[in-house]
């Protein structure tokens, strides 16, 4: 199913025509309690935040979710956004914060999900032929490897490989370069083999 028609089952609507001074009308009216301007304000910007949470998981109970969490974020939030800067800027940021934060916290139960691939990327010998025992073993060192990854990093290739993202993808919903992910996706690879090493007995 695609994004669009999730939305367009789920009922989103959204709100087209407006502009930063509408914007920050409505902001400043929910800063004063104005419970209609915001559901006014989710109207405009809810598509946008559920293209970026699909974005990161490819699931649309997961991305409803976080935007349901976002637009609470916000309401919670509201009274440090300042006139001038880039609402939707800052708004996307909120959500990609708690997509990450999401990511950490659920990082153990995605994994059990599929690690094969993610194995076959990094040429780690294929325990299966010696037993399933052996296969579980080198997934679970793959999973303590990626614990030690830097933040960016293990982001990246999780998205990569446990949710099969494309570099388009990540970019666009970690608001980086498709370069950007690419080049911390060679350091991601780089670093998982310098960890994996001692385990595997690879030579360094």
């Amino acid at each position: 199913m695609t994004t669009e028609k999730i939305i367009s089952l789920y009922g989103m609507e959204e709100i087209k025509e407006f502009n930063h001074d509408n914007t920050w009308t409505l902001v400043q009216k929910v800063k004063d309690g104005d419970r209609e301007a915001f559901m006014t304000l989710t109207r405009m910007y809810q598509k946008k935040v559920f293209v970026l949470t699909y974005s990161f998981f490819r699931n649309k109970e997961d991305a409803l979710d976080l935007v349901q969490e976002t637009f609470l974020k916000l309401y919670q939030k509201i009274d440090s956004f300042r006139r001038g800067h880039n609402f939707e800027a800052w708004l996307l940021q909120i959500s990609r914060n708690l997509c990450i934060d999401y990511y950490r916290k659920n990082m153990s139960r995605r994994r059990e999900l599929e690690s094969e691939k993610t194995v076959e990327e990094l040429n780690v010998p294929d325990g299966r032929s010696q037993g399933g025992e052996q296969a579980q073993d080198l997934k679970d060192i793959l999973s303590r490897c990626v614990d030690k990854l830097a933040e960016r990093q293990r982001t990246i290739f999780i998205m990569r490989h446990y949710n099969q993202l494309k570099n388009e993808e990540i970019a666009q919903a970690l608001g980086i370069s498709p370069g950007t992910v690419k080049s911390l996706h060679f350091k991601a690879v780089h670093n998982l083999r310098a960890l994996m090493g001692p385990y595997l007995g690879w030579e360094t």
